[in-house]
């Protein structure tokens, strides 16, 4: 059995704990390499004490779970079965204790909390995964390190694509496509969240989308990408401009470029995600454009693209050797411009080593 799932089962008994019930797909993947997201069909992993763990499927994944590696009972389900009452029956062949279930808290809705009930009415929701999870996941493994490398070496091949296709009136949609079509076809299996795309005053929109809207000559353009390697996940946003840049893009450009070095290069472990986020937000605010830095400076990456990381004001996490985050401040003034500059990085015992490498030197694209 693995190291993780021993962990699973160390922390039940500690508990006296009967059963693990784990629904989301990501902390699934994370404890058993088999990754798919089932949509609105049911998947679960089931860890026990003492007995093996097994994975409850639709019947059209089970194959799959099969070839992922996973060594243990894995059963199916039809579309027009229950799989609540396919569950209570498995549960109840394999241990005689099932009145006390852990489970994510954080994802566990109460509709099917509900028919779980009905299905095994001796359950009772006692534990807490979700902190469990959080804590596992915080600290890095040597061989998580090497895939989230893998990872960021595909993301700055990303960049090289999407800067390629930049042309006098070429969408952002059109730019996304052939950068992940080129990608694909390169071989790199897919992408860690939809890549954002943004041109000109449309980048002032952080969480804004990749549109329609069209590239001209003394526009930036924000790409916002990441990869997946393994089950693992880069995340990297970097700004260039096509044909030309102003003074005033340059000034902006640069104050960006000077808070994501200087908190990169100040991160060490011991200080709290806080103080790091201070140390990128103060360069920006003295430059004047404070106003404009209007989201925290990261968030933990992983076997996901949002871990529990945030390093953020005010969070007093303190940052140690193995955790793995993002360092992207960004300055966004609506009508003008957004600028972000964003790698992923891995703390390490003196500072941080980054797994994202492209040039950060404020490239024109002609």
């Amino acid at each position: 059995m693995t190291d993780k799932l021993m962990s699973i089962q160390n922390w039940l008994n500690e508990r006296q704990l009967d059963v693990a019930y784990f629904s989301d797909f990501h902390s699934i993947d994370y404890l058993t390499g088999f990754n798919s997201d089932p949509i609105e069909r049911v998947l679960a992993l089931f860890v026990f004490p003492e007995d093996e763990p097994f994975i409850f499927a639709p019947a059209l994944e089970v194959e799959a779970v099969k070839n992922s590696g996973w060594q243990y009972p894995v059963y199916g389900y039809q579309d027009q079965e229950n799989p609540w009452n396919l569950i209570s029956e498995h549960l109840h062949t394999r241990t005689k204790h099932t009145e006390k279930w852990a489970v994510e808290k954080d994802q566990l809705t109460l509709n099917r909390a509900s028919f779980i009930q009905t299905a095994v009415p001796e359950a009772k929701f006692i534990g807490n995964l979700s902190p469990l999870m959080t804590e596992m996941h915080l600290i890095k493994t040597p061989d998580e390190i090497v895939k989230l490398h893998k990872a960021g070496l595909d993301a700055d091949r990303a960049f090289e694509f999407g800067f390629a296709a930049l042309q006098a009136g070429v969408s952002e949609l059109q730019v996304m496509a052939k950068l992940e079509y080129d990608l694909k076809s390169a071989g790199v299996a897919g992408m860690s969240f939809e890549t954002l795309v943004q041109f000109g005053a449309h980048a002032a929109e952080p969480h804004g989308d990749t549109s329609n809207n069209t590239l001209k000559s003394g526009d930036l353009a924000l790409f916002d990408l990441g990869t997946i390697y393994d089950g693992y996940v880069s995340d990297a946003t970097r700004t260039v401009a096509f044909q030309s840049a102003s003074d005033h893009q340059r000034d902006v450009y640069n104050v960006v470029l000077e808070a994501q070095l200087t908190a990169q290069n100040a991160a060490k472990p011991g200080m709290t995600a806080g103080e790091l986020d201070g140390i990128a937000r103060d360069v920006i605010t003295k430059a004047g454009y404070g106003d404009y830095f209007v989201h925290r400076l990261g968030h933990g990456i992983g076997s996901s693209v949002h871990e529990s990381i945030q390093i953020a004001q005010g969070n007093d996490l303190i940052l140690q050797p193995g955790m793995s985050f993002s360092i992207e401040p960004g300055i966004y003034i609506p009508g003008d411009l957004g600028i972000r500059i964003e790698d992923s990085v891995i703390m390490t015992e003196t500072g941080v080593d980054s797994y994202t490498h492209s040039s950060k030197e404020l490239r024109i694209i002609d």
